[in-house]
């Protein structure tokens, strides 16, 4: 019987799925396309290709080679988006820093990935002169001077200017080949307890994750889509995760591309408008704050898509959102799944839909992109029944999910127990596959023997028309166990009480949407709700302080 397996023959080339290959198309078919940064500085696709070889050259004058790290602390930039490329098809590892953590946390990310050089915004100059005699791995430090930024006094031993670095190399590189299974990226999450756990992702996972999902996001046929005619702005800050991926993706398809720098929700709002972007991504948290700046209020945002992630879009949100024209929908994924791994897109020949259908369907958690092995599992591994009530949590396999923690071999056993990544999400599936989570893990509020989803009641108050941010979290209770309390940010000049958002909440027992269980005990108004470094509820805090 002949071997089934195709066997190779000398002369064919072994196509690796590497990032360079993502190159091929834009540079053939966009070559004048543009790429903006904060609205002051354009170059093309031609440029891009042209700088990116020139980065390799520099990094490669200062001894970056195969396996070495180089990190990266900038805002959202041209120069981010060249490393993207640039370091990776080198054969070293791009470490994305998350300069929002505390500076003992920066350190510790820089020392455990290893990087042995070091790019620091001028405005960043402060943080690395407070931490330099920590790092333990960084040998070459390289400046990025920002024009109109005020360099503060420092005693770093800068070996260059990267605008200086990358006028003084060439315009070509050869690019090598290598195993697609080489380390290309690392960066650490933003728990809320512990050290931050480094995850890590291969050129193969990368490239697949950015055809996947170049797929997922072009296949609608209309609305919450990305296409090649679409303006590409991020608002989820380049660090983090890739920026879910979507500059490998914008640039893939050679769409012009705007970086804004650091977010200021006025100039983003210009962009917007003096640039025509028309997709975007961000937390709900970072669309609230932008929808609530004085520049939005007179905005067109009739043509913007956004994708909201990194937690639950509150139907209050999505309504406000649509209101404006905006095309609002959710994605979902997590720091160790690269990260998209569904996104909630209308079904095809859905019809006409009332608002409040609508708004039900945009904020679901949708469903599995294509390659996502998505299941809903009880505490044996087991499939729950999908009628849209039974919950359990999400387990997951896909080809571009963290193989495990850097350098940390107990979580990575326990993220993979019994072969499925853990996503210690809790969730429900329907009879067509569409997914809602409705908890963390370690948020879900038990009371009474009953399962309470903080998210739910989040969503819940977040349609009262004086409400502008909420967070539900459980405090102990004697007799019930925990009690759900709601932390309420209003909205300027409302005169809310306690009483009213909870007969606000009372009013959807009447219909079966929640149970009387759900509704808070307590309702404390705040000015402001603390957010993680990335612009979510940090909900760990808030229990802390509101026990």
């Amino acid at each position: 019987m002949q071997d089934a397996v195709q066997g190779s023959m000398p002369s064919p080339y072994a196509y690796p799925l590497l990032i360079k290959q993502l190159l091929h198309t834009p540079f053939v078919q966009a070559p004048d396309q543009e790429i903006v940064y904060r609205g002051q500085l354009r170059m093309t696709y031609t440029t891009l290709r042209e700088r990116i070889a020139r980065l390799a050259n520099g990094l490669h004058e200062l001894g970056v080679r195969h396996g070495s790290t180089v990190a990266v602390m900038d805002w959202d930039s041209h120069r981010y988006l060249e490393s993207y490329f640039a370091v990776p098809m080198m054969g070293a590892v791009l470490q994305t820093v998350n300069v929002r953590l505390s500076e003992a946390e920066i350190a510790y990310t820089i020392n455990h990935a290893g990087a042995e050089v070091l790019f620091v915004h001028t405005d960043f100059l402060p943080v690395v002169e407070a931490i330099k005699d920590q790092l333990e791995t960084v040998r070459t430090f390289v400046w990025i001077d920002e024009p109109g930024s005020e360099a503060s006094a420092h005693t770093i031993a800068f070996a260059t200017e990267y605008e200086a670095m990358l006028e003084a190399s060439a315009t070509s590189y050869d690019f090598p080949d290598f195993d697609e299974n080489t380390r290309a990226t690392t960066f650490y999450t933003t728990g809320t307890t512990g050290l931050p756990k480094g995850v890590y992702f291969s050129h193969r996972q990368l490239v697949l994750h950015t055809i996947t999902l170049m797929g997922a996001l072009s296949s609608p046929v209309s609305g919450q889509r990305f296409h090649r005619g679409d303006v590409y702005m991020p608002l989820t800050p380049m660090f983090h995760v890739h920026a879910w991926g979507m500059p490998y993706i914008a640039t893939v398809m050679g769409v012009k591309q705007v970086y804004p720098g650091r977010y200021v929700p006025d100039r983003l709002v210009q962009l917007i408008r003096e640039e025509g972007v028309t997709f975007s991504h961000c937390v709900s948290t970072i669309l609230h704050m932008l929808l609530s700046c004085d520049d939005a209020k007179h905005a067109d945002f009739s043509k913007w898509k956004v994708i909201i992630g990194g937690g639950a879009l509150p139907h209050g949100l999505a309504r406000a959102a649509l209101d404006r024209g905006i095309d609002v929908f959710t994605g979902y994924g997590m720091s160790e799944t690269g990260p998209v791994l569904s996104l909630a897109q209308l079904p095809p020949n859905t019809g006409p839909l009332d608002l409040e259908e609508e708004v039900r369907l945009r904020c679901k958690t949708g469903f599995p992109v294509p390659l996502v092995d998505l299941r809903i599992v009880n505490e044996d591994m087991e499939d729950i029944v999908h009628d849209g009530r039974a919950y359990g949590e999400i387990v997951v396999r896909a080809p571009w999910l963290t193989q495990g923690y850097l350098n940390n071999p107990d979580a990575s056993v326990q993220l993979w127990t019994g072969g499925y990544l853990h996503t210690q999400d809790i969730a429900n599936i329907d009879a067509t596959g569409n997914i809602q989570i409705t908890d963390r893990i370690k948020d879900v509020i038990k009371s009474g023997g009953e399962w309470i989803s903080s998210l739910e009641i989040e969503s819940l108050i977040s349609l009262h028309p004086d409400v502008s941010e909420v967070a539900v979290i459980g405090i102990k209770d004697e007799k019930w166990g925990e009690r759900p309390v709601a932390l309420v940010v209003l909205k300027a000049g409302a005169a809310v009480t306690e009483d009213d958002v909870k007969a606000h909440v009372m009013g959807f027992t009447k219909t079966g949407r929640i149970s009387k269980y759900a509704v808070p005990q307590i309702v404390k108004f705040v000015d402001a709700l603390q957010k993680t470094s990335v612009g979510k509820m940090n909900k760990k805090w808030l229990r802390e302080q509101f026990a």
